[in-house]
């Protein structure tokens, strides 16, 4: 029989697919991305409420290639930027920033603006949780550093000291996060851990 593209008909013939066994390392994933996985599964878990920061920028100008389409071309950062994420947890507010370096040894201080800082700063003044997670991306390695333990060495670069903190003070300093299924990244618990760490 044919059939209207004047093609005969040919049962297609099906292959078993196999099914590759679930791989729990980073998956190519962006730290970002990573944090992204995380924030969705704490909102439909109800465990927090942290999202990603729209960047404030100004629109100058936009591109109409068509009705449906538009693509902006021009525009400014209205204000700088301060952290990348925010939200609530457990009646705290929570307040951080996600830093990736490829540097094996340290981790370079020039990868952070002094508006971060200030804000994350302020923010731990009115008894926010600030913290940054930084990803040693070639050595496959994450801490969660926070505001109050990676201030000293911030002050320390101002005084004329380190650009960078050595990998074994991030280790001496912060929390590591093991990735694990699902989210990849699960930073909650160090939060929680933290909290309980200052009560006592």
């Amino acid at each position: 029989m044919r059939y209207p593209n004047g093609r005969i008909y040919q049962k297609q013939q099906r292959t078993k697919t196999r099914i590759a066994e679930p791989s729990f390392a980073n998956r190519g994933q962006t730290l970002e991305q990573q944090i992204e996985e995380a924030n969705e599964y704490y909102l439909e878990k109800e465990l927090a409420v942290i999202h990603k920061k729209p960047v404030p920028i100004q629109i100058v100008n936009v591109h109409y290639p068509a009705r449906s389409a538009a693509r902006i071309t021009e525009a400014y950062f209205k204000t700088p930027s301060t952290t990348d994420f925010n939200g609530i947890w457990n009646g705290l507010h929570i307040d951080f920033e996600a830093k990736e370096t490829k540097n094996k040894t340290s981790f370079p201080l020039a990868n952070i603006h002094p508006h971060q800082v200030e804000h994350m700063g302020r923010v731990a003044r009115q008894n926010g949780v600030v913290f940054f997670i930084f990803k040693f991306a070639t050595l496959s390695r994450y801490f969660l550093f926070f505001y109050e333990d990676f201030e000293p060495f911030w002050t320390r670069m101002l005084q004329g000291g380190r650009k960078s903190i050595t990998l074994s003070e991030v280790e001496n300093n912060s929390y590591e996060l093991q990735v694990s299924a699902y989210p990849e990244l699960h930073y909650l618990p160090i939060i929680e851990q933290y909290m309980n760490e200052k009560e006592r």
